[in-house]
């Protein structure tokens, strides 16, 4: 029944709603179109158009055709030089700012190259800064390309946690924004995606299938909502217009017996383009591990994207865009897991089907329709014999399937850019779980329910299969309105979310930015009001709760009533300063007012982990970004973040399995201190010889489960082991714990507050502070090859190079334990043409 409801809705949407192509940007990207003529006005075919944004990093270059005439899709929200060259003419020089679909019409004059000119080119300065009033990221695929990548089909979050400032790495590819979860939404092609895409809970898109990515962290427009702390704008890769086929391979191995292979091919011309990414990866540290030594971690992953274009008019654009994807691993072993024969694995499969269709109307209004369906199917295997999972056997099997579509209308006229659209998505939700405990030792104190369940004592498994439908609709209204040197966003927004439980919302956004361009400073202020849906990942179990449910009566939750929506206020404030001609400075702080704070929950350190309501929260921070636009070959940037992240019991929905609960306020373990990350980068020539440094720091996510040496005490040797808890020069082994000290008990691995001073407030335990360092040096053209022929392509990478022992997390209620990656080792050969 409900495949043959996707089926009717989806083909519906398709077919009923035209159909899309690209030669037109799609979603956010923008097109810029021109004319390019000679003093006289005749055309001049086969010129060189370039156009180029010096602080990203974003180059396209296109010829005009016979009549003249050139296009550029999919161009990035920003500002951006467009340079125009012929032979026997003067280049001309322009500068466009791009932040609408709809399309940019250019008349470009040459003069004859024996003529003097003078060009008219507002200054550098400002070209380095944006005057909008969001603070964001822009991250063209130049800078993403060489990041170090250290999570096996993870490198999706790896670029956008070390790119982005505010955002603290945590193990597996979670990343926390601005001190949330996982609050983060992405927008592929203008396809809204919401739920997780962390490779525990989905399969992300292959880095190399992206073009660019604009990642905002604070004040996004009414276009935007759901998970609203960190908006991802990304656009893919095109074949369309391509003058001749492109694509590469490469070739990779590594340590941990990691093997992988990376292939792109795109093709097209002024009507038809393709671009295919297909990749895979095999490692034996395919996860993060609670011991630094990876145990039990085998892991693959494939995927394939491939994304199809066509322009049957001048004024219709049509792309599709496919997603498949599947992942298998292997939960990792402590060695106690280790010793009892654990064999836990889990399967995640997912597919994508998105068209689009982009129709202009004359030269100021686009249409954009997007039908979508995504479905992710997650399984978790426990060991053949159940009393080899420790301390419970457990299973899983669940689904998700999303199908929606989103339209919207964009106006350009005078000082305004207008754009209105409504989205309207169905997610079905299927879940069948299964939970036996197989601990002898188990402590039933805190979970009575739990002992029907126990397998040492006659007991059976608890049993659970849910489904529920989940059906939301959003409809949006927003203006950009430049009025001299002010940039202006007003909007409004409601949601109507009908799931387990029905809510809605209104949400005002306003934002103001200020350019004072003699000295390339942009002032910014704004304010929002956004209404967050609960996760849906194992939504149905974690929200049967309350009286009689299963919170109260077998997992002895405190939770009382199903997960609902949060409802949050949001302000920003912060400036962006241009300074000479090649570094500029951002900074922003941001403040979070929440009703039904949400987190996650893990039971027993699997990846297993259910969804809650805190009562509220309260969250502000420090994010900046200093960044040096490339300069005789060198560029870099450093990001910092500081987030205080305070949240405030009780837990009032879903499960929580570990930690006692009450009216207090405490740091969750998205909080930390400081977040920096330095990445530095040199080549020349530009396909030459090249060298990339990165330095990251954290100063340490709150670790709440040791408070106090006696909680340390009464860990097990291995847990022990695992902080390095140590009494005077004598360290805690597996065998042989430490239960007591005479002399000074610590760890270095965790800072555990002195006697008398914990508070779960103001001086919670933390992880220790960690500093990690990640080099690669490589060169893009190895025999130095004819522009017409393939190039060779080289590249080693050390990531954390010191061999750093560190930890993400301990024994945390949210995500258990996880050490950083142990030093590992790259090479890659490729081949680009």
């Amino acid at each position: 029944m409900i495949a043959k409801r996707v089926f009717v809705f989806f083909f519906a949407s398709v077919f009923l709603t035209a159909a899309p192509p690209p030669g037109q940007a799609t979603g956010v990207a923008g097109t810029v179109t021109g004319t390019v003529t000679d003093p006289s006005g005749a055309t001049v075919a086969l010129a060189d158009v370039e156009i180029r944004n010096r602080a990203t990093g974003f180059v396209r270059n296109v010829k005009t055709d016979n009549t003249g005439a050139f296009k550029i899709i999919g161009v990035p929200p920003n500002n951006y030089h467009v340079v125009v060259s012929a032979a026997g003419f003067q280049p001309a020089q322009q500068d466009v700012n791009v932040r609408s679909s709809v399309p940019l019409n250019l008349d470009i004059k040459l003069s004859l190259a024996a003529e003097a000119t003078t060009m008219n080119v507002s200054g550098e300065a400002a070209d380095l800064v944006e005057n909008v009033p969001s603070a964001h990221t822009d991250i063209d695929s130049s800078t993403f390309n060489k990041l170090p990548t250290s999570s096996p089909g993870g490198g999706l979050s790896d670029a956008i946690t070390m790119a982005t400032p505010g955002v603290v790495a945590d193990s597996n590819g979670f990343f926390h924004p601005i001190g949330d979860h996982a609050q983060t939404g992405f927008s592929v092609d203008n396809q809204p995606i919401t739920d997780q895409q962390s490779k525990l809970f989905s399969t992300s898109m292959p880095l190399n299938a992206f073009a660019s990515m604009e990642v905002i962290a604070g004040a996004p427009t009414a276009e935007y909502g759901d998970k609203t702390s960190l908006i991802v704008n990304a656009i893919t890769r095109s074949g369309l217009g391509a003058q001749k086929p492109f694509g590469s391979l490469s070739l990779k191995y590594g340590s941990f017996g990691t093997i992988g292979e990376d292939f792109t091919e795109g093709f097209g011309n002024g009507r038809f383009g393709n671009f295919l990414a297909a990749n895979t990866v095999r490692s034996g540290r395919y996860l993060d591990t609670p011991e630094f030594a990876p145990l039990h971690d085998r892991g693959n992953n494939q995927t394939i994207f491939d994304r199809v274009d066509f322009q049957p008019t001048s004024l219709d654009s049509l792309h599709l865009n496919l997603f498949f994807s599947r992942a298998w691993f292997q939960i990792p072993n402590t060695y106690d897991q280790q010793t009892a024969g654990q064999d836990q694995r889990q399967q995640i499969r997912t597919y994508n089907i998105a068209p689009g269709w982009v129709h202009t109307f004359g030269s100021s209004t686009v249409l954009t329709v997007n039908p979508y369906f995504r479905h992710d199917e997650s399984q978790f295997f426990p060991s053949r014999n159940p009393f080899s999972d420790v301390p419970a056997t457990l299973s899983q099997l669940r689904t998700l399937g999303n199908l929606g579509v989103k339209a919207d209308l964009s106006y350009v006229h005078g000082a305004h850019n207008i754009k209105g659209g409504v989205q309207v998505q169905h997610t079905f939700l299927e879940e069948n779980f299964s939970l036996g405990i197989t601990d002898p030792a188990f402590d039933f104190s805190t979970s009575p329910g739990l002992l029907p369940y126990d397998l040492n004592n006659h007991g059976s498994l608890f049993r659970f299969r849910g489904h529920t439908d989940v059906k939301e609709e959003g409809y949006y209204l927003q203006d950009s309105i430049t009025l001299g040197a002010f940039n202006i966003q007003a909007g409004l927004r409601y949601d109507q979310y009908n799931g387990l439980v029905a809510d809605h919302q209104l949400e005002p956004r306003l934002g103001v930015s200020y350019l004072y361009k003699p000295t390339g400073t942009v002032v910014r202020l704004a304010y929002g009001r956004f209404f967050e849906t609960p996760y849906n990942e194992n939504l149905i179990l974690s929200s049967a709760t309350g009286a009689g449910g299963l919170a109260t009566n077998t997992f002895s939750s405190f939770g009382s009533q199903p997960l609902r929506p949060g409802k949050r206020d949001q302000y920003n404030a912060g400036f962006e300063q241009a300074i000479g001609k090649h570094f500029s400075i951002d900074a922003s702080y941001i403040w979070k007012y929440t009703r039904n704070g949400f987190d996650f929950d893990n039971l027993f350190n699997t990846p297993l982990a259910f969804p809650i309501n805190w009562r509220k929260s309260k969250i502000d921070g420090l994010s900046m970004r200093f960044n040096l636009a490339e300069y005789k070959g060198l560029s870099a940037y450093t990001t910092l973040g500081h987030t205080r992240a305070r949240f405030f019991g009780p837990e009032i929905g879903g499960l929580i399995f570990n930690s006692p609960l009450n009216n207090s306020v405490f740091r969750i373990d998205h909080d930390e201190a400081l977040q920096q990350t330095t990445n530095v980068r040199y080549q020349r020539p530009r396909n030459g010889p090249w060298i990339d440094f990165t330095w990251r720091y954290d100063s340490g996510l709150v670790a709440g489960r040791v408070p106090d040496l006696a909680s340390a005490f009464s860990l097990t040797g291995d847990q022990q082991a695992a902080i390095q808890f140590h009494c005077g020069g004598t360290y805690a082994t597996i065998n042989n714990p430490i239960t007591s000290c005479a002399g000074l008990a610590s760890a270095n691995l965790l800072r555990i507050p002195a006697p008398g001073t914990e508070n779960d407030d103001t001086n919670p335990p933390r992880m220790a502070p960690r500093n990690l360092f990640d080099v690669g040096v490589g060169i893009d053209d190895i025999f130095h090859a004819h522009k017409d022929r393939p190039r060779f392509t080289a590249r080693f990478t050390a990531v954390n190079l010191t061999n750093k022992v560190a930890l993400y997390n301990f024994l945390s209620t949210f995500s258990g334990t996880h050490f950083v990656e142990p030093r590992g080792y790259t090479v890659e050969l490729g081949m680009v043409w």
